[in-house]
């Protein structure tokens, strides 16, 4: 009935998928009602009445916590891939989502986001290593009925893009910002924005930034990310909204924040990753409700300094994720975040040797005891992850942990996190003895081993080439165990030869290899499940000639064995 038209087809899918409980009486009435005359011929192509139909019909199915969460989706510009987190830190800041059946608000928002995947109404486009949807984006015809619902209800104020939608005929409630066109822009300033509890922004915000906006301090989350022309009066402006929850600046041209960020005492999510804010004003303690600090560049590894305030004081109690902060010596002392699940070091400054970060060893050992699920350091003098291997109890709860610096040996309570989800260790890590500790840990799905371009020294290189001597010449990957594993990722300058054993990996389903210099794989027919192997060299074209020699001998093994794997090269 659905005329073989994909989207007709996988929406139903949906449907169907979470109904597994209707009766055929059910499956016949819904049949009945979408397509009235049932006596006709379906398998004709059908109308776009018809599909709207079945769209409609579908998104009505859904339990009204969802369809709130769904007509948010209208926020977002057209083909626009959406961040998982993004948008279910907004859904629980706007207050669409609570605690229940003994699940934390993120939690519940992760259900509801999964929930949208399942109806089909969201299509994942990027994974994270973990496995879990990374971003999304939504299908034009399935948007334009939630932006068609989103105005008639008047939950979502569009304004520009590619809706035309009729100015609101009653207060704004939140507000979508979508375009630069001078226009809809004057059409922004006759709304009454009294109302306004949100406000999303595209674009530049010289263009389209309503002037009486900043006067109202009713707004509960405000989301800039993206957009240009930050200028400094801006921030100043937003530091009067008392009631704000959610505030981010990602990717703005932002380069301070003021004093003045004590008033926002309501904010719980504060994002200002990829941007020139190097360090937190002192007052930022005042802010007790903080759930959320993101900061730094996770790429360039550019850090955000913590204020001093900030270390003296026991504040701050409700903070589930610190992200993106640097760490010099001196006293850091975190044991009271006891709400912590992420902690991410991005840069760590030594100052009197490991002994300087006493407090902190201490106190990753004390959270791990509580919630911490996710610990990131960036040790590029390597001290203090030497250090780590001092601690009395393993942070038994972690289910990602990334260790970034100059290690060869592991610490011994690596081999203790039973519920270790992804994991990604320096290649100076990549040896046969530790990829034997690490194959008992059952839980693994993601295995990385990478180092950065400013480790590219003839130090770093020399332990790469030395963990080959461990083992014959390579590094052996053991039959056996990584029972869960899925994905596994080498990215370095220079990788040693790899062999993989009988049995080895036997979930495995992705390789991926990125280099400058690639001294071989050996044994890839081992491994049963493998569906997809990549290659990306950083090498001139003219000079990669190896890996043409690597994936025409693996071409050949994997065909003698019978595999159906997928090797792909990209330039």
């Amino acid at each position: 009935m659905c005329g073989g038209l994909p989207l007709a087809i996988v929406t139903m899918a949906g449907h169907v998928a979470c109904n597994p409980h209707k009766s055929l009486k059910g499956w016949s009435d819904v049949c009945s009602y979408l397509f009235p005359e049932s006596g006709q011929d379906h398998r004709k192509e059908l109308t776009q009445e018809e599909v709207g139909r079945i769209i409609s019909y579908c998104y009505n199915d859904m339990p009204a916590e969802i369809k709130t969460c769904s007509l948010y989706l209208s926020i977002f510009l057209k083909g626009h891939r959406i961040s998982r987190k993004r948008l279910t830190r907004r859904w629980i800041a706007e207050g669409f989502v609570c605690e229940k059946h003994g699940l934390s608000v993120e939690e519940v928002a992760e259900t509801y986001f999964n929930h949208l995947i399942r109806r089909k109404i969201i299509r994942p486009v990027e994974h994270s290593s973990n496995g879990k949807v990374k971003k999304c984006i939504v299908h034009d015809m399935v948007l334009e009925h939630i932006v068609a619902k989103a105005s008639e209800e008047n939950f979502i104020t569009v304004v520009g893009g590619n809706w035309l939608m009729q100015p609101p005929s009653s207060k704004v409630r939140r507000l979508s910002l979508q375009g630069s066109d001078s226009k809809r822009a004057k059409d922004t300033e006759k709304m009454n924005l009294s109302h306004v509890r949100s406000v999303t922004m595209f674009g530049s915000l010289n263009s389209q930034l309503p002037a009486h906006l900043f006067k109202y301090g009713i707004v509960q989350v405000l989301d800039l990310e993206g957009c240009t022309g930050f200028k400094k009066h801006h921030i100043v402006e937003i530091c009067r909204m008392v009631l704000l929850k959610y505030l981010s600046l990602r990717r703005t041209d932002t380069k301070f924040l003021p004093n003045k960020i004590r008033k926002l005492k309501n904010l719980e999510t504060l994002d200002i990753r990829e941007t020139d804010i190097v360090g937190l004003p002192n007052p930022i303690w005042q802010l007790e409700r903080l759930v959320n600090i993101l900061g730094g560049n996770k790429t360039t590894r550019k850090a955000l300094k913590l204020p001093e305030e900030l270390k003296k004081r026991k504040k701050m109690k409700a903070l589930r994720i610190l992200s993106g902060i640097e760490i010099s010596g001196g006293s850091v002392d975190l044991h009271h975040l006891t709400e912590l699940r992420k902690l991410a070091i991005y840069k760590l400054k030594t100052m009197g040797g490991a002994a300087s970060f006493k407090d902190l060893i201490s106190s990753i050992e004390y959270l791990g005891g509580y919630s911490l699920h996710t610990l990131v350091i960036d040790d590029e003098s390597s001290e203090f992850i030497k250090s780590l291997d001092d601690l009395s109890y393993p942070p038994k709860f972690l289910i990602a942990l990334e260790l970034y610096g100059k290690m060869v040996k592991l610490p011994n309570w690596m081999k203790q996190l039973n519920v270790l989800n992804k994991l990604t260790l320096s290649v100076t890590a990549l040896r046969t003895d530790n990829l034997k500790d690490l194959s008992k840990l059952e839980a693994l799905f993601s295995l990385t081993f990478s180092f950065r371009a400013k480790e590219q020294d003839r130090q770093t290189l020399a332990m790469v080439a030395e963990n080959k001597l461990y083992s014959n010449g390579k590094v052996t990957v053991p039959g056996g165990g990584f029972k869960s594993l899925k994905l596994r990722c080498l990215s370095g300058f220079l990788l040693p030869l790899l062999s993989f054993s009988r049995e080895a990996m036997p979930e495995l389903e992705r390789l991926e290899l990125r280099y400058n210099m690639l001294e071989g794989l050996s044994g890839v027919e081992n491994l049963a499940k493998l569906k997809e192997v990549h290659f990306t060299s950083d090498a001139k074209a003219d000079e990669d000639t190896m890996t043409k020699d690597i994936v025409e001998e693996m071409g050949i093994a994997l065909k003698i064995n019978g595999k159906k794997s997928k090797i792909i090269v990209h330039q």
